[in-house]
């Protein structure tokens, strides 16, 4: 499904990382981890295209994405580490606007998805009166209704409570177990009932002056 071959980045006169290689198929999840400032978030956008300052080669189901840019697109679904919600909004209002820009709104689709997501009864709710937790909630809600098969996920466990963090697993592992991916960041534990692959950026920094000595 993706497919990536020594990908280098830096950042502020700091290798982040280099001679880095992914692979994953459907099916699949891989957990990206790493100390604060590694890289993490930084690898997750440059594999779903918003940052380009990197080295190296990105394939998507064997064709480098640069020749496959809209088939790419719509095959990932990437969920930064902030809630990216309008809080000025209700959560049924958010997922209508990113309906809305998948090309079908679905109110049905749309309740069921609050519903899936533990927000049932906070559906018009102005988004700034809920919890931190709960924004997390809203935000996590574009997932059921994404037809990406891949996701990219950056923290999304963050503000969850122990509750969510099972439900949050228990959906990604469905999610893998009926075809798709998933590549993600977080320093929780992952307790999923499917294998979890492990790359580490702490292996693959390297101090600036150090590469250039070499």
């Amino acid at each position: 499904m993706l497919k990536a071959t020594d990908l280098y980045c830096e950042r502020d006169d700091r290798v982040l990382f280099q001679n880095l290689d992914l692979e994953l198929s459907a099916g699949q999840v891989l957990q990206i981890q790493g100390s604060n400032g590694s890289g993490k978030s930084t690898l997750l956008r440059v594999l779903c295209g918003l940052n380009t300052d990197y080295r190296g080669t990105i394939c998507w189901q064997g064709t480098p994405v640069d020749q496959v840019r809209a088939d790419y697109c719509r095959g990932i679904f990437y969920l930064g580490h902030a809630a990216a919600i309008k809080k000025i909004l209700s959560p049924v209002e958010n997922l209508r606007w990113f309906c809305a820009m998948q090309g079908t709104v679905d109110e049905k689709a749309i309740k069921a998805a609050l519903s899936e997501s533990g927000l049932r009864g906070y559906d018009d709710i102005p988004c700034f009166m809920l919890s931190a937790g709960q924004q997390r909630r809203v935000s996590l809600a574009r997932l059921h209704l994404s037809s990406a098969r891949l996701w990219l996920l950056d923290e999304p466990f963050t503000a969850l409570d122990h509750r969510g963090v099972g439900e949050l697993e228990s959906f990604l592992t469905a999610h893998v177990q009926s075809g798709g991916a998933v590549i993600l960041t977080t320093h929780h534990p992952l307790q999923m009932a499917c294998e979890v692959r492990v790359v580490n950026l702490d292996d693959l920094a390297l101090p600036l002056e150090t590469e250039r000595d070499v």
